[in-house]
């Protein structure tokens, strides 16, 4: 059997006519930037969210970097975060001038250790971020307490959240703002890169705006130096018809979720645990195991695409030597990086292909 990491040819198949008349609606009108489908999914996003107001981007880090900017974070800034994350959680906050602050991570959840994050705080600190990994919300009434009294915005890395709720609040609309991430892969993906601020603050919504578009409140007067970090109507008009289909699909990931975790019981295999009120929306579903390279390989060979996110830790990056975090500053996370392996996962997998990954993930441990 040949199981795919991802399978974005099934999902298309169940929506092809709805996407292609969309993208064909673009196309015969000639409205590809900041086009209607654009400004829809604006308030359709936001909406769905439970936000005020939502901004179009190009992708998530652009998501990241402008909401940073629309807060003043700027050279001699910290910005606390954490060292389990993909690359462009801290090169938004690099990408400022500022400094990524790094915090280790909660060993149940993966996300930030709220405890350490206190720890961190210093004079120069002007933002935390943290992020909701693999879909998982973060422990945010910690975080947001701490934040609000050191009266620091929390912006929420939301780009693998889609869709989750904490406590009933989706992930997004908590901080000061919220960025997502719509590659590909994503629960909520286009066909291209693209991404989203969502946030309850006119002034930060208005702000990103303008710095997405070359800082003009009109064509041609440009009254601030900023971008081009549009996101175009073929892709808005593509997540419209998505958007649609996004807790259904998100209530099938559960599934597959609780699917795996009842084949695995009893194994050596460490499965994910969702904690708290939340809905995990499982964008990852990453397992911990012994000899995770080994397995990795050999489940290639049986025909299982799995993945590894991430097998280094922010602190351990070429690109963020500078930052001065030696090996063992981050124990849980460096554990992560060695021994996690994420497993298939999409709404279309079927209960034949989970019984077949854990079938041969149990031959091998």
């Amino acid at each position: 059997m040949k199981i795919p990491f991802v399978d974005l040819k099934a999902q298309y198949a169940a929506i092809a006519k709805d996407v292609d008349d969309a993208i064909k609606n673009v196309i015969a009108n000639t409205d590809f930037v900041l086009g209607s489908d654009v400004k829809a999914l604006e308030a359709e996003f936001a909406s769905y969210c439970g936000a005020k107001y939502a901004v179009g981007l190009d992708n998530g880090m652009s998501a990241l970097e402008l909401a940073l900017r629309a807060l003043a974070v700027g050279p001699g800034d910290e910005v606390i975060t954490t060292a389990n994350t993909f690359i462009a959680t801290a090169g938004s906050i690099a990408a400022t001038g500022a400094r990524p602050v790094l915090v280790d991570v909660d060993p149940v959840t993966y996300n930030m250790d709220a405890r350490a994050m206190e720890r961190a705080i210093t004079a120069r600190t002007k933002a935390v971020m943290p992020v909701h990994l693999y879909g998982q919300p973060a422990d945010m009434d910690a975080i947001l307490g701490i934040a609000r009294d050191r009266r620091l915005p929390v912006i929420e890395d939301a780009c693998q959240a889609h869709g989750a709720r904490y406590k009933g609040r989706r992930c997004g609309s908590m901080g000061a703002a919220g960025c997502f991430s719509f590659y590909p892969g994503k629960n909520l993906g286009a066909y291209g890169d693209g991404g989203m601020l969502v946030t309850n603050d006119q002034r930060i919504a208005e702000t990103v705006s303008y710095l997405r578009n070359y800082g003009q409140r009109e064509k041609y007067n440009h009254f601030m130096m900023a971008y081009n970090r549009r996101l175009d109507s073929i892709q808005a008009a593509v997540l419209r018809v998505k958007l649609g289909h996004l807790d259904r699909w998100n209530e099938l990931r559960r599934g597959n979720a609780a699917a795996y975790g009842r084949c695995l019981a009893g194994t050596p295999v460490a499965t994910p645990r969702t904690v708290g009120d939340v809905e995990h929306v499982f964008h990852v579903y990453a397992v911990k195991i012994q000899d995770r390279d080994r397995v990795l390989g050999e489940l290639a060979k049986a025909g299982v695409a799995a993945g590894i996110h991430y097998p280094i830790p922010i602190h351990l990056q070429e690109s963020f030597k500078h930052l001065g975090y030696p090996k063992g500053a981050f124990p849980v996370s460096e554990e992560l990086a060695a021994h996690e392996l994420s497993l298939p996962m999409y709404a279309e997998l079927t209960a034949e292909q989970i019984e077949y990954v854990c079938g041969e993930l149990k031959r091998l441990v």
